[in-house]
């Protein structure tokens, strides 16, 4: 399997009345998400929209935590013209690495491993969300003197907002820790031959 090597940026933490996270000197990551995150759970409901199940139903969170990275966070903040860096705080994130260009494509049981023997598994990319692009057009401002529309995030975001996943082992993620990243690949024995 294929190994990065990335490093932390920053670490986050948000309360459950606000879509930003407040950064942290660190982060301690239980089986059931983020100490001190809104999304902490082992369970979550499903919402309306483009969940997979009807709004409501109780299942099993896959979203313990989030992730961006500094060079996505370039790319969105580009195509919406900004004026100031777009922060893994501001869009909610609970992580920041640095070396990971591609952080929101990398595949479903992709692993991180952290100096603290802390491990992270994905699960899914991050997809766009309105309510934080109506936030973000709120108090960013463009070069241009234009106003941002509350749909410049979802749109500038699409495939590059990160990624959501759970803790496989708990432990504490702090700034400057050197990661890791394990790509999840399918086993070669799982390929079906093409003869019987």
């Amino acid at each position: 399997m294929k190994t990065i090597k990335a490093t932390v940026v920053s670490v986050h933490t948000g309360p459950s009345d606000q879509l930003d996270k407040d950064e942290q000197s660190s982060i301690i990551v239980e089986l059931d998400g983020v100490v001190g995150d809104r999304h902490r759970s082992h369970s979550r409901e499903a919402w309306a929209g483009n969940d997979k199940q009807p709004e409501g139903t109780v299942r099993r969170n896959e979203r313990q935590w989030s992730a961006v990275s500094v060079e996505e966070l370039a790319e969105i903040a580009e195509a919406m013209d900004l004026v100031e860096p777009l922060t893994a705080a501001a869009v909610g994130a609970n992580l920041c690495f640095e070396g990971i260009p591609e952080l929101s494509r990398l595949p479903r049981g992709t692993i991180f491993r952290f100096p603290s023997a802390a491990e992270l598994q994905v699960e899914n990319f991050n997809p766009p969300c309105l309510d934080m692009g109506t936030k973000l057009a709120e108090v960013m401002k463009t070069r241009s003197g234009k106003p941002l529309e509350n749909t410049a995030f979802s749109k500038a975001s699409k495939l590059l907002r990160g990624i959501v996943g759970v803790v496989e082992v708990a432990g504490i993620i702090n700034p400057g820790d050197e990661v890791e990243v394990t790509v999840y690949e399918h086993p070669s024995w799982l390929a079906r031959s093409a003869t019987p």
